[in-house]
């Protein structure tokens, strides 16, 4: 039976066995809370609904420390994430989601501008990490693990932390004053850093650092090949060598025409790079625009930008200036199969962006740890390798490879390890049934459209490396942020509190939400009835219960 029709049902016979008072009252109005589908779907486990309330009330400071709690690159995150949390959001049954992410950024960037610090009192443990990777994923544990108490040591092999952030989002999604500030805005917390430095024997350092535990999270920075016949005559070269090249200042020379083969976000940013470089940019991609793995809005904006996408294209060889596609047509199980059909197109250069691989042959001697059909490192539950007190996370164990998942990795390990060093094992809580919105009660005018974020003009923003989005005013932000219907928690609209006929419902003071004086109540389920917010239940009466 749908959720729904149950509710109905179950309101109806509330209404038929709580007719009168004292001993016919047979169920009883109970404040509970709900985990909200946003909460559910953070791959970084932030607490939304708790920092967007805040925000609601103009608490900006407060808001931002409680983001914090759970993500310590908010700026970051407000650009890059892309935002399941917003996919899931109840709001988009109404008019719109709510734009989570923006209102994220607003205070991740106001947290720059005014300086903020994150407040945490540092209780030391004695305790030494070591964290390999200057990634999002070893920034994260680094950050979680330094507010727990414990000494950390990043030890990165680049020449600036980061990761991928740096070296594989372009600065017109993400700024590099951005990035930079919030990375140090952690390391200032007290954190030592070791760049320009690879590590190749992991127990060595590990006991010549007197390092109680180790997390590894060194990403995913090696580009998988692909053999293509007279690859030779052509120039060709990786996704991730482009990118950082060109973000170190030393963009290839690859001609006029540039194609880059492959269909995900990785290779949209390389395309969108390459317009901006001055070059023609076309995409070759084997499936067609459903089953591309890049997000939709990724394909959108490289179109609106000029690039050329030709979906259902496989290369079969390349010479100096052009290459050679068979079309494809996509089977009816979604595989894409030759039609024996073949095209010429012009490029000077190819550009292959078919996914990363992790350079994990340096663990190969490491007792215990052991390694999927990909080269991917295996994990427990508490993301410890198969060797005791060594951690691993990101892009290098299997999961799926975004800036927010890594982050949610570093946290979820520096918990885990947490608990290694202090002998209190790390125990997860139980979730809160997740509150969809056929369970929401919503009585009220609620249609207001979410606030758009200003766009740099197509022709414009290919000129150089400019930020695409802009930012929301406080105002807009603030409006945002009220847009939520703090699905499945209480957030005192007083509806309970209006309608019950028997004045049972007690206001406790704001932020101390109600009580009921079931001496008055007479279990009508009204106040059930008008909780926007499904924060009520109706439970059996335990004095009738008992009678019983």
């Amino acid at each position: 039976m749908p959720t729904l029709h149950k509710d109905i049902t179950r309101t109806a016979n509330l209404h038929e066995h709580a007719e009168g008072t004292g001993a016919l009252r047979t169920q009883i109005p109970v404040y509970t809370d709900f985990l909200p589908p946003c909460n559910n779907a953070c791959p970084a486990g932030e607490n939304i609904q708790a920092w967007l309330g805040l925000a609601q009330e103009g608490r900006y400071h407060d808001a931002w420390q409680k983001l914090v709690e759970e993500n310590p690159l908010p700026a970051v995150h407000g650009r890059v994430c892309y935002h399941p949390c917003e996919d899931h959001c109840n709001r988009t049954h109404v008019d719109t989601t709510v734009s989570i992410h923006a209102i994220e950024r607003f205070l991740g960037d106001k947290a720059l501008d005014d300086g903020w610090k994150v407040q945490f009192e540092l209780n030391k443990t004695g305790k030494k990490v070591l964290v390999i990777g200057g990634g999002p994923s070893g920034i994260s544990a680094a950050y979680h693990l330094r507010r727990a108490g414990h000494d950390v040591e990043i030890r990165e092999a680049g020449p600036i932390l980061g990761g991928m952030m740096h070296f594989g989002i372009p600065p017109y999604r993400l700024p590099r004053n951005v990035l930079d500030a919030e990375i140090q805005r952690i390391v200032d917390m007290g954190i030592t850093v070791t760049l320009n430095h690879k590590v190749s024997d992991v127990l060595a350092e590990k006991e010549a650092g007197g390092f109680d535990a180790v997390f590894i999270a060194i990403g995913a920075h090696l580009s998988k090949k692909i053999d293509i016949p007279a690859r030779e005559a052509g120039k060709i070269l990786d996704a991730i060598t482009f990118l950082k090249d060109t973000e170190a200042g030393q963009a290839p020379k690859l001609g006029r025409k540039v194609a880059i083969y492959g269909g995900g976000n990785t290779a949209m940013d390389a395309a969108r790079v390459a317009k901006r470089l001055g070059y023609e940019p076309l995409i070759i991609y084997r499936r067609d625009r459903e089953h591309m793995p890049a997000h939709s809005f990724e394909a959108d904006e490289a179109l609106a930008e000029g690039v050329k996408i030709n979906w259902l294209r496989t290369i079969k060889e390349m010479d100096e200036t052009s290459i050679t596609v068979e079309v494809m047509e996509v089977n009816e199980h979604g595989k894409p199969v030759g039609t024996g059909q073949f095209e010429t197109l012009e490029a000077d250069a190819l550009i292959l962006a078919l996914g990363q691989e992790t350079d994990t042959g340096f663990l190969k001697n490491v007792a215990g740890i052991e390694f999927d059909n990909d080269g991917q490192v295996t994990v427990g539950p508490d993301m410890m390798t198969g060797a005791r007190g060594i951690f691993a996370g990101g892009d290098m164990v299997p999961s799926e490879r975004t800036v927010t998942v890594a982050v949610g990795h570093g946290k979820k390990a520096a918990r885990f390890i947490n608990g290694f060093l202090t002998g209190n094992p790390y125990i997860k809580g139980e979730k809160h049934p997740v509150v969809g919105f056929e369970r929401l009660h919503i009585w009220y005018q609620t249609v207001a459209p979410k606030q758009e974020q200003s766009q740099a003009a197509e022709m414009e923003r290919v000129q150089d490396f400019r930020e695409v989005l802009g930012g929301l005013t406080e105002k807009e932000a603030r409006y945002e942020a009220q847009r939520c219907l703090s699905c499945g928690n209480c957030f005192e609209c007083d509806g309970c509190y209006g309608a019950c006929p028997e004045d049972a419902v007690i206001k406790l003071g704001k932020g101390n939400r109600y009580q009921y004086d079931l001496t008055k109540c007479t279990g009508c389920a009204v106040c059930y009835e008008q909780c926007p917010c499904h924060a009520i239940e109706m439970e059996p009466d335990p004095s009738f219960v008992n009678q019983g």
